[in-house]
């Protein structure tokens, strides 16, 4: 049986991850692999998707790899060029690029504002300004942004740019959506939420709860109603129904992936 994206050439970026374990990248280019996809898999730093690589052949995914930085537009454009160069085309496209700093409207420095929006949100801008003449060229295709619960509500930190940029890419998300869609070029959101991926050992632990990992996940344990904490692959999953041809009528909209905590009125 041919899987969900049988044949197509997908790019995933930010596909590394800070640890071992399932990042929303690194699920993605696993599953996307195991369902068929060539997976061209991005990431500033060539040693985080080494497990990425491990994981994705071990799905018997076929996977390529590839270094830059997704703020900067010519090494977008080189990334896109070398898919191409690879694979021969571009199908679909998953923008995973992203992470948080704290601080709120006062204490947040204008220059880490300014290097949280080109992190969560140029990097999403200029990865579909090279992409999409790529899925014209190729007769159609489909985008899927990821967000955060963090665009929707309060998660129980002032991370006041992160937070903007990621509201902000749902907003991008439907614009984009309906000005390609007679295209036949599809744009959706992923937005998780309180995932326990290895960020949360890596740089949230840190951040927010003095280095008491258990702690944190406690605290993002009690907001979720279902019980438990998702993980990356939760996330991979609504982006490859998205990508897919399952999804074929729907664009411009979102698939929040937080075990019903956005739900909530508390």
């Amino acid at each position: 049986m041919s899987g969900r994206v049988e044949g197509k050439v997908v790019i995933i970026t930010g596909a590394g991850c800070v640890g071992p374990g399932w990042g929303n990248g690194r699920a993605a280019a696993a599953i996307f692999g195991r369902e068929g996809a060539k997976v061209f898999a991005v990431d500033l730093k060539p040693e985080t998707m080494e497990e990425t690589v491990a994981r994705t052949q071990e799905a018997g995914g076929e996977i390529a790899t590839h270094c830059g930085d997704m703020t900067d537009s010519a090494q977008v454009e080189a990334m896109v060029r070398a898919c191409v160069a690879r694979f021969g085309r571009v199908d679909i496209l998953v923008n995973n690029v992203g992470g948080s700093a704290p601080g709120g409207a006062v204490a947040l420095s204008e220059e880490a504002w300014e290097r949280q929006m080109a992190f969560n949100l140029k990097s999403v801008f200029l990865a579909c300004k090279h992409v999409i003449p790529e899925l014209e060229a190729a007769g159609g295709g489909a985008i899927v942004n990821t967000a955060s619960t963090s665009g929707l509500r309060w998660t129980g930190a002032a991370q006041v740019a992160y937070a903007s940029a990621k509201a902000a890419i749902i907003q991008f998300s439907r614009v984009t959506a309906v000005e390609y869609a007679s295209r036949n070029i599809r744009v959706n959101t992923v937005v998780p939420g309180q995932l326990h991926t290895p960020m949360v050992e890596g740089r949230l632990a840190g951040q927010r709860a003095g280095g008491d990992v258990e702690s944190l996940l406690k605290t993002r344990l009690a907001r979720i109603p279902l019980g438990f904490m998702g993980d990356g692959r939760d996330t991979a999953h609504a982006a490859l129904f998205l990508a897919s041809d399952e999804a074929r009528f729907i664009t411009g909209t979102e698939i929040i992936v937080d075990g019903g905590m956005t739900a909530r009125c508390d």
